[in-house]
């Protein structure tokens, strides 16, 4: 099952490699009790023209060129990992070829569970690429009512990047990973500068660039304060 996770994210790394703009969004909605639904969507629609005569190619700069079925294969495979693991419920997924917009989205008990999904997949790239990601993003800490979203920077990735050739570094140049998070309760403060709150106080709003978090300059770490109410 590990690696057909691999699969999974290899292939979509090479369809994002075929194109010049992505956006990544990460959404979560809490509830108080520590319990909520995440969705993570793929949006290559604003390349979408592109795309679909890339898709008709088997490579382009190097880079094998996923068909339909490999993609549907690895989103099959990627549901049936969530169907295995604990805490994971009412398991959703959403594939668009007309805009190339890929979501999947599940309910999670506690945000434990979704840092379970991917965690021996770090844990292995840790040591095969040497590298410290960590294998926790999200905690909820039930007493102070504090949401964090986690990120620990590795210098390594900006190493990699250097490492690319000059056609593949420009798919980042306006490429972005955006994160929007629900709450029942009303969010007090962030710690992120780039985060927004939302004018109802009921969510937060970040788009942080590729190129950002690549080399460093932003983080996805937040602290997010919620009011007890």
């Amino acid at each position: 099952m590990l690696k057909r996770l691999f699969t999974y994210t290899l292939l979509f790394a090479s369809l994002l490699l075929c194109t010049s703009c992505f956006e990544i969004l990460e959404e979560i909605s809490f509830n108080k009790d520590g319990s909520g639904r995440i969705t993570v969507t793929a949006n290559l629609s604003k390349s979408k023209s592109k795309l679909a005569s890339v898709m008709l190619l088997d490579s382009v700069n190097g880079h094998k060129v996923p068909s339909r079925d490999d993609i549907d294969l690895a989103i099959k495979n990627a549901v049936d990992h969530l169907k295995k693991t604990e805490g994971i419920s009412n398991i959703e997924k959403s594939v668009d070829y007309d805009n190339y917009i890929f979501s999947i989205a599940c309910d999670f008990k506690s945000v434990a569970n979704v840092n379970s999904i991917f965690k021996e997949m770090i844990n292995n790239q840790n040591r095969r690429e040497k590298t410290s990601f960590s294998t926790t993003n999200f905690s909820y800490n039930k007493v102070n009512h504090q949401f964090k979203r986690h990120f620990k920077y590795d210098a390594s990735i900006k190493r990699k990047f250097n490492s690319l050739k000059s056609e593949d570094k420009k798919v980042f140049n306006d490429a972005s990973y955006t994160t929007i998070y629900r709450f029942n309760s009303s969010v007090k403060s962030v710690s992120n500068s780039g985060a927004k709150i939302a004018p109802n106080k009921k969510a937060v709003f970040m788009r942080v660039p590729a190129l950002s978090l690549i080399t460093g300059q932003q983080t996805l770490e937040n602290t997010i304060q919620l009011i007890n109410n």
